[in-house]
């Protein structure tokens, strides 16, 4: 019997279980299909507090993700870290004193205090203003965050397994039922039994809340934003904000080295949750987007990678997708009605942390498993327990103990891992003990770890949600990989 069964394997479903496991509750996670296979391995990638949102007065959600911020970044630095974003004014659209009015707030609602304040600049003078076109004189720059979003889910999950939690990926709730004071929940793997349930299944949630016949009066809308990743646009560390002239704005971002980013979009989705995707249209917008800015042109033939996610916003009626709250519902079932469930609605990858203690909160209150106080803001995540601004420190480490790396390999194992790096290279003392190299140092140590630690089942797993090496190894590589998961399946 666990105290609390969590559907969703998503940033909120590990969220949550992170922080019920570490108040002493026996945590039971179900997931359909890989963790952070969703929406949480499809956003922007951004820990910000959303400057766009001050337009339509959610000065609440700002302040609350910005205050985030900086506690994300200091429990994870190894894949959390600061990036300054450059947000050029355009003639004809949003004039400078209220760009410059809107990131005066941003500087000062959310207690930023290690992150660099917002600066003018000339763009004529300035290295974000180089990959330009001529037009763009001058502009702004202000900060925010960068994460990892899917391993962020990740270590979250794997937090709450070191403190007891039953992660179980690929095990799909068919069905569930209130049985005496207790939930029995259906899987094709067998029954469990749970005195709470929480349904975090995101875009799936009022799905999930007809397997157990339960009504609820929440309506979600939801809204898909896709992504193109591009061979960089680029060659320095900034990022862009930019504006449209349809009212909506989007990002350029450094993204593994060799690429850039670019997203969002803000679309209804009304198709399948099994298939999400970036529409012709939504790639061809976006490029048409960066080429009213970026001196190279790019079209759809440039686009390396495209992915979509859908976001479950909680339908506040407003007209345009864009407009419509990042903010999130916790939906607590009637005492009247037995052993209760607690259903998420909405939520951005910035306030997951926060969502995950409100919701303990709530379930504190039926549950007496649930004794502990809130303590996730202030306990590193898995690997992240080195100074907040310690990562040069601790890959440099990692370089001299393992000198047989390359600079970029030795990065991107302490940017994944952070010091569990170093327990996934053990003592190995030459590159030939890790087993068989796949490519940007990936070895068969790491794959283990993977495997063992991190539940990665498939070579896609690894490829686009335990790492972004899709868009490095090549076809060989990828057979490599492939016969590799094979000779373990068989084993």
């Amino acid at each position: 019997m666990f105290d609390i069964a969590i559907i969703g394997g998503g940033v909120n479903g590990c969220g949550i279980a992170r922080d019920a496991a570490g108040r002493g509750a026996r945590v039971l996670l179900l997931e359909a299909q890989d963790l952070a296979s969703g929406t949480s391995s499809a956003s922007t990638k951004l820990i910000h507090g959303g400057l766009r949102y001050l337009e339509h007065h959610e000065f609440g959600l700002v302040r609350e993700s910005l205050s985030e911020r900086e506690r994300l970044w200091a429990i994870a630095p190894h894949i959390v870290r600061p990036m300054r974003f450059v947000l050029p004014h355009v003639a004809g659209l949003r004039p400078r004193w209220l760009l410059r009015l809107g990131l005066f707030l941003y500087d000062h609602i959310g207690g930023r205090k290690r992150l660099p304040a917002t600066e003018t600049i000339a763009l004529r003078d300035h290295v974000a203003g180089a990959p330009l076109k001529n037009g763009f004189t001058s502009g702004f720059a202000y900060s925010d965050c960068w994460v990892d979003d899917a391993r962020l889910v990740l270590l979250n999950a794997r937090d709450a397994a070191d403190r007891g939690a039953d992660i179980r990926p690929r095990c799909r709730v068919t069905r569930f039922a209130r049985t005496g004071d207790h939930w029995t929940l259906d899987t094709p793997g067998g029954q469990f039994h749970a005195h709470v349930i929480v349904n975090a299944a995101g875009p799936a949630a009022l799905e999930v809340s007809q397997l157990g016949g339960v009504a609820t009066g929440r309506r979600v809308r939801l809204v898909r934003g896709s992504h193109i990743v591009v061979p960089r646009l680029f060659d320095h560390h900034y990022s862009y904000f930019f504006q449209l002239p349809d009212g909506r704005i989007f990002f350029a971002i450094p993204y593994e080295r060799d690429f850039t980013l670019i997203g969002t979009t803000d679309r209804d989705h009304d198709g399948a949750l099994t298939d999400v995707r970036a529409s012709d249209e939504e790639i061809a917008y976006l490029c048409e987007g960066a080429n009213r800015f970026f001196r190279k042109t790019i079209s759809p033939a440039d686009v390396t990678w495209s992915y979509a996610g859908v976001r479950p916003l909680v339908d506040d009626g407003s007209g345009r997708p864009e407009a419509a709250t990042r903010g999130y519902d916790l939906d607590l079932s009637s005492e009247s009605d037995g052993p209760a469930l607690l259903s998420v609605f909405g939520g951005k990858i910035t306030t997951y942390r926060r969502l995950a203690e409100d919701a303990v909160d709530l379930l504190a209150r039926r549950l007496p498993a649930l004794t502990g106080t809130r303590w996730t803001g202030d306990v590193p995540l898995p690997g992240g327990d080195f100074a907040i601004d310690g990562f040069a420190d601790l890959a440099q480490s990692l370089g001299r103990r393992y000198a047989f790396l390359q600079p970029p390999w030795t990065e991107r194992l302490a940017r994944s891992y952070g010091t569990r790096a170093f327990d996934i290279l053990g003592g190995v003392s030459r590159f030939e003990d890790c087993g068989r190299h796949y490519g940007s140092g990936l070895t068969d140590r790491e794959v283990a770890y993977l495997v063992e630690q991190e539940w990665c089942r498939t070579v896609e797993d690894l490829l686009w949600r335990r790492s972004k090496l899709g868009l490095h190894l090549d076809a060989a590589a990828r057979r490599l990989l492939a016969a590799a998961f094979e000779e373990r399946e068989c084993a």
